[in-house]
């Protein structure tokens, strides 16, 4: 890969996942006997971190841990999967944790307790402005404060770096930052928030385009993704059949390696089959960070799909 290459930036959280795996999610008030538990390092931010640097691509990390164990043991582990930690800030008190439960089929359920995440703020987001700018692209999501990535989005609009968004957990955005997003990544619950009754993905990407955005990827699980382009084309990207074993940050998988995808000069259709191979992959294997696979993975894998 050419040493010129922009690295990409990601501005998000950064948690320690507690992950119980248990025969089915447990209605409200069921209590259930589960079969295993692991702490892993996880945060939306930090997964799509990793899948970038697991394909051996540039990337540095903007967030915040705590000043307890969790705190070391995540910035350890980013370092170790080669992301660049000189922007991750240690707070007082608690990292983020997401308490996780995994069922036997692969479905989980997932609550976020913010931490250190809660207490990024834009002041911190500035003080990296450089790094920002030197960027490729930006990847955010909305487990940092909304007016953190607010300002997030505005300084990549003032330096005019491209942007991807992935809306989870979902949330209103001002109408100011729709024209400030290059790629928009909801899946349908989440796009249902900012248009409604999503209906056929055809109409929810027009509908989601006329915001301002200059992209749309509609991650619809078990359908494949739908990639449209303002002013462009707008096509099905169909999945690869796997047996899920863990989905877990498959969704953050498929946006830090579409983003690679991007800057390695593919079109958005090639880039999301890349993402929807290495999410593939990840999907077959336990954990957040864990279930990252590397370039060579995702290349062996594509060529045995044909």
């Amino acid at each position: 890969m050419p040493l010129q290459k922009k690295p990409i930036v990601v501005v998000g959280s950064i948690n320690m996942d507690l992950v119980a795996s248990t025969p089915s999610i447990p209605l409200a008030g069921q209590t259930l006997i589960g079969t295993d538990f692991t702490t892993t390092p996880g945060g939306k931010g930090a997964n799509q971190a990793v899948a970038v640097a697991r394909l051996g691509y540039p990337v540095h990390m903007i967030g915040a841990v705590g000043e307890d164990v969790f705190g070391q043991a995540l910035l350890d582990n980013l370092k170790e999967a080669g992301v660049e930690t000189e922007g991750v800030t240690r707070v007082a008190g608690p990292s983020g944790v997401a308490p996780i439960l995994v069922a036997s089929n692969g479905e989980n359920s997932i609550v976020v307790v913010p931490g250190a995440n809660g207490k990024m703020t834009p002041a911190i987001v500035e003080k990296h402005a450089d790094l920002i700018r030197s960027a490729g692209m930006i990847l955010c999501q909305l487990e940092l404060p909304l007016e953190t990535v607010s300002r997030t989005l505005a300084l990549c609009a003032e330096a005019r770096v491209p942007v991807m968004l992935d809306p989870a957990p979902a949330a209103n955005l001002p109408d100011s930052v729709w024209t400030q997003i290059a790629w928009f990544t909801p899946n349908e619950t989440e796009a249902a928030l900012y248009i409604g009754n999503v209906g056929a993905p055809e109409e929810a990407s027009k509908r989601l385009l006329t915001r301002g955005l200059k992209g749309v990827v509609l991650k619809r699980g078990s359908e494949g993704a739908y990639v449209a382009v303002a002013g462009g084309e707008a096509k099905w990207v169909r999945p690869f059949a796997v047996e899920a074993v863990d989905t877990v940050a498959a969704g953050d998988c498929f946006n830090g390696v579409f983003a690679v995808g991007l800057l390695e000069g593919h079109d958005p259709w090639t880039a999301a089959r890349f993402a929807s191979a290495a999410a593939a992959i990840s999907v077959t294997r336990r954990g957040a960070q864990a279930s990252m696979p590397t370039r060579a993975e995702v290349d062996a894998f594509i060529l045995s799909r044909g």
